[in-house]
């Protein structure tokens, strides 16, 4: 009697669910739109202006974005979820005070020189989240979130120092954010002269913080 052989099948790949699909386009309408919203701002940024500057037509872009205001929540909200964690790396990596001061202050000045762009786009977001109650909410977050990474770079220098934090976590993301926000308009309009600057006001204030 022949012997029979059987055959199987190749294992089929897991579907994606039209859940994860969805996200997944969002996700990729929200990197193109954020360098549109980068140059241009939020008062100049469409749906269309989006579209007409990426691969997207404008009624896909209006398909998963009701309007410009939900587009731009994603946006920032994408593009902050990334930059929150930044510094752990810093904080985990430094062994020394000096250490910490170094690797911080160089992380801005790469930051600020790579991501113009999207900081210009957080600041200008930031001002009209007072006026544009659609943003408030998500503005306020992403900030909560930013000062809590801060108090991070803050408290482990203070660790490594030996001693305790002398300010709030409130005013030690306020004055590192000013001085990042000054920094910024300053590159804006000179460019590279200005990074140094801001690498050495760091490593004078932070230390600050601390007694």
């Amino acid at each position: 009697m022949p012997s029979t052989t059987t055959t199987k099948s190749p294992a089929k790949a897991p579907r994606r669910a039209p859940a994860d699909k969805f996200d997944e386009r969002r996700n990729q309408l929200a990197e193109s739109a954020l360098q549109t919203l980068g140059e241009l701002g939020y008062a100049r940024t469409s749906l269309r202006e989006i579209a007409n500057n990426s691969e997207f037509s404008h009624g896909v872009v209006h398909y998963y974005f009701s309007d410009k205001t939900e587009l731009i929540v994603y946006c920032v909200t994408y593009y902050k979820a990334q930059c929150v964690r930044r510094y752990d790396g810093v904080v985990a990596d430094s062994s020394s005070p000096e250490d910490l001061l170094d690797a911080f202050s160089a992380k801005l000045v790469e930051t600020l020189t790579d991501e113009a762009p999207m900081h210009r786009l957080w600041y200008d977001l930031r001002t009209q989240s007072m006026f544009e109650e659609a943003l408030r909410e998500t503005i306020t977050e992403i900030d909560a979130a930013l000062e809590a990474m801060i108090w991070r770079v803050i408290d482990r220098y203070a660790t490594l120092a030996e001693g305790q934090p002398s300010v709030t976590p409130a005013a030690a993301y306020g004055m590192l954010d000013g001085l990042f926000q000054q920094a910024l308009l300053a590159y804006t309009a000179s460019g590279d002269p200005v990074l140094e600057g801001l690498a050495t006001q760091v490593r004078t204030v932070l230390p600050l913080m601390v007694h």
